[in-house]
């Protein structure tokens, strides 16, 4: 067998046998498929075979000319099935990692439609227009970041394009995660293959009815891939059984540190090529490519061409055009261009994150496989990259295509691509492509990094970012009394100033940590079952951005649950919202440009009567039209929810949350927000102040570890929980909202604002505020010990109600009070 077969698999066996053969898949469908595709096993836990395109260029070298053409061909159909007109305004979304060449060649053979590709790699700066989740990948959060948010805004045609389309999950994600975002009335689906089973496409049918939308199919070949039962365990026995016994390097020569055939110092054997790319020419997709972008590319591909032929070795026959994992279009073209002007035989592959079992078998897809460090400091951390069907190639000379993210020491370094590449082939060319940015200039200015413990709050660093300025040197506190009579006086914003911070006295504590110690295994009930709701029903990697700084506590609960639960490790963020003034729009500005929006959870403490709620949505609405950023779901994540305002819960019961009782002292000793204009301009957080003089008095850690050391004996009551709550009807039915407005108008106060309920607000209006009185339920139990302590201290009548909806209610009546402020934040008089 020679070099050229064992790469290619061109010795009269078909390179899908020998997984057929051992686990008994089969692949059927049209006749042309076992010229497309090979069988491999993957190294994942989600799915045990990997089809393997022949013309793709993604592991199996091949002539680019023949890569490109399938591309363009494809993209030719589909300007054949929309017209000439609807092909005008198309625009063509390519998937990464596979696709990212694949979906600019069909933009190619398209016309003249501009192409983005899903991305991997975070941009700071860049805003993010969507993401979805790939089911079956190792890898699976996608990005777009367009530099154009209007790319994606029109109403053309999207054409969506993969190297396969096996189940169609990928694509329902998109489109339903798009479609929210940006409706229109047609989608086309391209990819090399079609391999979905019927129900799978039964299921795409549907789900275009669903949406109003037509959903077309272009593909070069169908089929179905026929699974026996057990294949994903037998799949995953046989790699653990190879791997064990070494063949899962392929070989001794597929694994480049397994034999160094041309030992001499690696820094020799990476000759760099200067291609001169033209200066602000996109290396690919990630932020778009349009028509004028591809005009520039075509006239210096020649040129570019021509400066690697130089660079190459005399009397070279075969040559690879390597390129990196995403980065596949320009190595892809560079590769064409220069097949047409050199005599070698050129061919073309990529790199990839793709862990697959390499097995030295004619009837295997995957022959051998170089292994080194990712070298382009990638988003999810360091780990293994992979060249397949490179060693044993018999190539004379590898031309290394890789962008300027990635030309990074660890490429260059003993055991690095470049590395691993001369061990096997005697000569290694390097092209540098520059890494497109959007330019800065069309940017925001960009906001800071979130502020983390110890610096600022008493919380670990990895518990809880907060996205606010530091106001501790300001002076801003006030006795209760004369801040109210300030804002009554001044129409001054409840947020412009901070109440005195209230010292609980002995006996206050005691009850803190009587009442701690009673409901910790209550309170992890509902934080297991409202975190486990968020990843069935929200995303199944969120982002928390808890409300500062009630909901911060909870937010901090909910990330450690699903550590202790699911081994993840989600990002957290507390961010300020003002009532009358909505939430901080900067800090929504760098979650979009960090996370993808629809990932986003609020998070908070508990419901009373709703407000918050209203008040987030009016802003996320308000945010939409200023900014032009959609995804944001104002549904907020609480523990309780006795109001009956939301759907995210872990309870309806008004309890006792013993971080109610306190302030800064259960809150990462840092203060309620503040929103003022000398403060804070217009391209600043809202800010917060750290009260480091009260650590001594500080419980925040101890009310978080009092509650996540009763996670392990709750675990099983919280599964039986969260099935209650996701087969009950959980629409919001508003009660607590009519309660309050019953109990304003019984009491004579007519204005809900000026009614606190539950045992929440209840002890915020007794630390906070210049109470009235306080409506208790008759037969209340210990849940209310410590608002009658407050009650008694304040000198504040405590009145027994039958049937109240709340556990209790906390009154403010403008006749017993200096100032209290309504719905916009300012005083409300008579």
């Amino acid at each position: 067998m020679t070099d050229r077969a064992r790469a290619e698999g061109h010795d009269g066996v078909w390179s899908g046998s020998w997984v057929a053969e051992r686990l008994g898949v089969e692949l059927a469908g049209d006749d042309t498929l076992p010229g497309l595709l090979g069988l491999a096993l993957r190294r994942n836990p989600k799915r045990a075979h990997l089809l393997v395109s022949h013309v793709l260029g993604k592991h199996v070298p091949q002539s680019p000319s023949v890569v490109y053409g399938h591309g363009v061909a494809l993209g030719r159909r589909v300007r054949g099935l929309l017209g000439a007109e609807e092909a005008g305004r198309a625009v063509v979304l390519g998937y990464a990692e596979t696709a990212t060449g694949l979906g600019h060649s069909v933009a190619d053979g398209l016309g003249d439609a501009p192409c983005l590709h899903s991305t991997r790699r975070p941009v700071a700066g860049v805003a993010r227009a969507g993401g979805f989740e790939e089911s079956h990948s190792h890898a699976t959060s996608h990005l777009l970041l367009p530099e154009d948010p209007a790319l994606l805004a029109g109403d053309g045609p999207l054409v969506l394009v993969d190297d396969e389309f096996s189940t169609g999950n990928t694509v329902l994600n998109t489109v339903r995660d798009l479609h929210e975002r940006y409706p229109r009335q047609r989608y086309v689906v391209v990819a090399l293959v079609d391999m979905r089973s019927p129900a799978d496409v039964r299921r795409l049918e549907e789900f275009a009815r669903e949406i109003g939308a037509r959903v077309d199919l272009v593909a070069a070949a169908s089929g179905t891939v026929r699974l026996p039962d057990g294949v994903l365990e037998k799949g995953q026995a046989l790699v653990a059984r190879y791997e064990a016994e070494g063949a899962g390097d392929g070989g001794p020569v597929s694994r480049a540190d397994a034999r160094i055939t041309h030992p001499h110092d690696h820094r020799t054997h990476a000759t760099l090529v200067d291609l001169r790319w033209p200066a602000g020419l996109p290396d690919g997709g990630r932020h778009g490519f349009t028509p004028a972008h591809r005009a520039r590319l075509e006239s210096a591909l020649p040129g570019m061409a021509a400066r690697i032929a130089e660079a190459l070795p005399a009397g070279a026959r075969r040559v690879l055009v390597l390129g990196f994992e995403e980065l596949m279009y320009a190595p892809l073209r560079l590769a064409c261009e220069l097949e047409r002007t050199v005599g070698a035989e050129v061919r073309y592959s990529t790199t990839t994150r793709s862990p697959v079992l390499a097995v030295d078998d004619p009837g295997y897809a995957i022959r051998t496989r170089l292994v080194f460090p990712a070298h382009d400091d990638p988003a999810d951390g360091p780990g293994e990259r992979y060249a397949y069907n490179v060693a044993g190639g018999g190539f004379d000379a590898v031309v290394a295509v890789v962008d300027s993210a990635a030309d990074t020491p660890a490429l260059h370094a003993p055991g690095g691509l470049t590395a691993r590449l001369a061990a096997h082939v005697p000569h290694v060319l390097l092209a540098v492509v520059p890494s497109y940015a959007p330019s800065a200039s069309e940017r925001p200015p960009m906001l800071p990094e979130p502020l983390r413990g110890p610096a600022f709050s008493s919380y670990a660093p990895d518990e809880v970012g907060w996205l606010l300025q530091d106001l501790s040197d300001v002076t801003l506190e006030a006795p209760t009394e004369e801040r109210e009579e300030a804002i009554q006086r001044g129409g001054a914003h409840y947020a412009e100033s901070l109440p005195v911070e209230y010292q609980p006295s002995e006996q206050y504590q005691e009850l803190f940590h009587a009442a701690l110690d009673a409901s910790a295994a209550r309170l992890a009930r509902a934080v297991g079952a409202v975190t486990e709701i968020v990843l069935t029903e929200r995303s199944p990697r969120p982002v928390l951005v808890s409300l500062a700084r009630a909901g911060t506590p909870v937010g901090i609960l909910m990330r450690r649950w699903a550590r202790f639960r699911h081994g993840l490790d989600l990002p957290h963020y507390a961010v300020s919202i003002v009532r009358g003034r909505g939430i901080d729009a900067n800090a929504l500005r760098r979650l979009a440009a960090d996370h993808d929006p629809a990932d986003v959870v609020f998070v908070d403490g508990w419901t009373g009567k709703g407000a918050i709620t209203r008040e987030l949505a009016a802003a996320l609405r308000d945010f939409e039209v200023s900014d032009g950023v959609t995804g944001f779901d104002p549904e907020i994540a609480v523990l309780a929810d006795p109001g009956s305002c939301v759907r995210t819960y872990g309870t309806r019961d008004d309890f006792l949350i013993p971080s109610a009782c306190l302030n800064s002292t259960v809150s990462g000793l840092i203060s309620r927000t503040v929103l003022r204009g000398d403060l804070v301009g217009p391209h600043d957080y809202h800010g917060a102040k750290f009260y480091r003089e009260l650590a001594g008095a500080d419980l925040s850690t101890a009310f978080l570890d009092a509650v996540s050391a009763r996670f392990t004996e709750v675990a099983d009551t919280v599964d039986d929980q969260v099935k209650e709550l996701l087969a009950a009807d959980r629409t919001p039915s508003w009660e607590g909202w009519a309660a309050v407005e019953r109990i304003s108008e019984e009491y004579g106060i007519h204005d809900v604002n000026l009614v606190k309920p539950g045992v929440g607000e209840t002890t915020r209006v007794m630390l906070r505020r210049v109470p009235w009185k306080v409506l208790a339920r008759t037969g209340a139990g210990a849940d209310l010990d410590h608002v009658r302590l407050l009650a008694e201290q304040r000198g504040v009548p405590v009145e027994e109600v039958d049937g109240l909806p709340y556990t209790c209610v906390g009154l403010i009546h403008p006749q017993y009070t200096r100032g209290a402020t309504g719905a916009d934040g300012k005083a409300v008089t008579r």
